[in-house]
């Protein structure tokens, strides 16, 4: 389906400016845009993934690497096609690096009243948007999350940050939930890991998720060995998020297993994992969690004042919630996020 993009402008002649991402694609007509999401047609941008979920799946929302936003809640998950990075070792390639076009008729069309009620039957906290880049298709997770909201529903994107400015300030008043994948600290991470050169609107957003629209921020960094492992960035990140989203915000450092392009780099030493996890701690920060490693005890939440386990995970859809009201259990201190109460 198509449907007219919102942010654009023309350019020169038929050529139309895309404004939604921080590539701002120059794009002539019966062209697409680097992400194959936005087609110039007759001068004027249309959205061709509109509606075309390509995977949806009723989880929890541990699973998005979001551990302080109602946890243990059910959410309705949902992805379509195309990206506007190019992640060598990205584990949705088959979805997000596809050729969009061709890949359009493995899709089914969902309207945003499908996605409301479908979550609504399984019982589910909210909608998250996730699998490829949420924005590729902002339109359709627009409309979607202004019926959700209508719906007493909440909403999450996570994401890889790389949306112009406008583009979240247009989602903000309805995208609650913000789990922001930050691949590292420094522009030849970057490069290396996404062919993405400018990287500072992606904490620029980060930081406006948080203060400027009261977003819940949660942020992820998956840990490749050799491109972003180093001590260095992990302490350039921790303290970015102590400076910009504040001490209380969690930081989730992930395993990575080989795939894509980087089938040759070997999985990430859980020790480096665990390194890196006490920089984050050394430099303030209350929650810093291991992903991707089953059992590991830097899965649970601890309580920043007695350090008392206060939310236990076994697995992802194994949560065992101590907190009474937002409170620990046994020092009531107030712990950070929303919970369902």
């Amino acid at each position: 389906m198509l449907k007219e993009a919102l942010l654009w402008e023309r350019a020169i002649g038929t050529s139309i400016r895309c404004l939604l991402c921080m590539r701002k694609c120059l794009i002539d007509e019966g062209r697409m845009g680097f992400c194959q999401t936005r087609y110039n047609q007759e001068g004027t941008l249309y959205s061709i993934t509109y509606g075309q979920v390509s995977s949806v799946s009723v989880s929890s929302i541990e699973k998005k690497s979001m551990f302080h936003f109602f946890p243990g809640t059910l959410w309705l998950s949902v992805g379509s096609l195309g990206c506007n990075f190019q992640c060598h070792g990205c584990q949705s390639w088959d979805i997000s690096h596809c050729e969009v076009k061709k890949n359009i008729g493995k899709t089914t069309f969902m309207p945003p009243e499908m996605l409301i009620k479908k979550a609504k039957k399984n019982g589910c906290k909210g909608i998250a948007f996730t699998y490829n880049e949420p924005t590729m298709w902002y339109e359709y997770t627009l409309d979607t999350f202004k019926l959700a909201k209508q719906e007493g529903l909440s909403t999450c994107y996570v994401t890889n940050g790389y949306m112009s400015p406008r583009a979240l300030e247009l989602i903000a008043p309805y995208l609650d939930g913000f789990c922001l994948d930050v691949k590292g600290a420094f522009m030849e991470s970057y490069t290396r890991i996404a062919d993405v050169s400018d990287l500072n609107v992606i904490f620029s957003n980060g930081s406006d998720a948080k203060r400027k629209f009261a977003m819940h921020v949660e942020v992820i960094t998956n840990i490749i060995p050799g491109y972003n492992s180093n001590e260095k960035e992990a302490k350039e990140i921790a303290s970015w998020i102590f400076a910009e989203l504040g001490k209380d915000t969690p930081w989730h450092v992930t395993r990575f297993f080989p795939y894509g392009e980087m089938k040759e780099v070997a999985p990430t030493p859980i020790g480096v994992l665990e390194s890196l996890r006490q920089i984050g701690i050394k430099e303030g920060l209350l929650y810093v969690y291991i992903g991707n490693v089953q059992g590991h005890n830097a899965a649970h939440t601890y309580c920043q004042n007695c350090k008392k386990i206060i939310i236990k995970r076994k697995e992802y859809d194994e949560i065992e919630d101590r907190l009474i009201e937002g409170h620990c259990p046994y020092c009531n201190a107030l712990v950070f996020g929303r919970f369902s109460y």
